[in-house]
């Protein structure tokens, strides 16, 4: 295969958006899901992306921007979630997965009772081959705003994250980063509609973060490690999708789920010779 081949995805302009978009969306994922997989909100994050199906055709039918219905029920989920968890002896998980797929189930039966243009396919598994330069535009704002504000309070997302009582103890608005970061999940959640669908962002919102996790032991490392990660997998997913004639987001999935097959594997091979050599040193003393 000559170089005019191995060049020719980027000579597209639909796979240059799918390029374009890929990279927007990779830096507020991939710096999200450190602090969902640091806090254990693995599954917040799949409730938020399958609630936000409702607030998108209700957001259709009164002829509003989607991302303003998208993001209210992606909140809604959120506050819902922890209001019947703070008032129950029911554990959140299980509140997470009643009231997510009770929303979705709404979604699904609002969409069915509407004639619209709009595939559920695109909206379920993203439509990266298909994006629009207004999608980009939006995509990139949420990315900023989400971002920077991520960066500017790393520090303090970190303590709440780990030990909400002593982020509460040293004076920090435990109640603005809880919310803010619930806030952030649901506008990237927004950003990835068009790149990942509603299904697969819940893929973006984990695997980097997990990743990232096997590789390196300080915070700050595992954020940078992380959005590389992601950045890598969306382009390189993205390109092979082009030659192996496959959807552009489950791709990238499964190139995400082999790198952390080999995170996981790497780290087992570290933690047996860590092992083997505290056992040499115990026998020869």
């Amino acid at each position: 295969m000559d170089l005019s081949n191995l060049l020719m995805p980027f000579q597209f302009p639909f796979m240059q958006n799918a390029f374009y978009i890929s990279l927007l969306v990779a830096v507020p994922t991939a710096l999200l899901s450190c602090y969902l997989v640091l806090k254990g909100w693995a599954l917040m994050g799949d409730a938020v992306s399958h609630a936000v199906l409702p607030g998108i055709v209700l957001a259709y039918i009164l002829n509003i921007p989607l991302i303003i219905g998208a993001f209210v029920a992606g909140m809604t989920c959120s506050l819902a979630t922890g209001y019947l968890s703070y008032n129950s002896r029911v554990k959140q998980d299980t509140v997470m997965g009643v009231v997510f797929s009770g929303m979705f189930g709404i979604g699904i039966v609002l969409y069915v009772s509407i004639e619209t243009n709009a595939h559920l396919d695109h909206i379920l598994f993203g439509n990266m081959l298909g994006v629009e330069p207004h999608e980009l535009w939006t995509a990139g704002l949420i990315s900023l705003v989400v971002s920077g504000a991520i960066v500017l309070k790393w520090k303090d997302l970190l303590l709440h994250a780990f030990d909400p009582a002593q982020a509460q103890a040293s004076g920090l608005p435990v109640n603005v980063l809880h919310y803010g970061l619930l806030a952030a999940l649901s506008l990237t959640i927004v950003a990835t509609l068009a790149a990942a669908g509603l299904i697969l962002a819940i893929g973006l919102l984990i695997a980097p973060g997990a990743i990232a996790f096997l590789l390196v032991r300080r915070f700050g490392h595992m954020l940078i490690v992380a959005v590389l990660t992601c950045m890598f997998a969306m382009i390189l997913g993205t390109y092979a999708s082009f030659f192996l004639d496959s959807a552009p987001a489950p791709t990238i999935i499964l190139i995400l789920t082999g790198m952390f097959i080999l995170a996981f594997g790497r780290r087992l091979h570290l933690n047996r010779r860590q092992s083997l050599k505290l056992a040499q040193e115990e026998a020869e003393a």
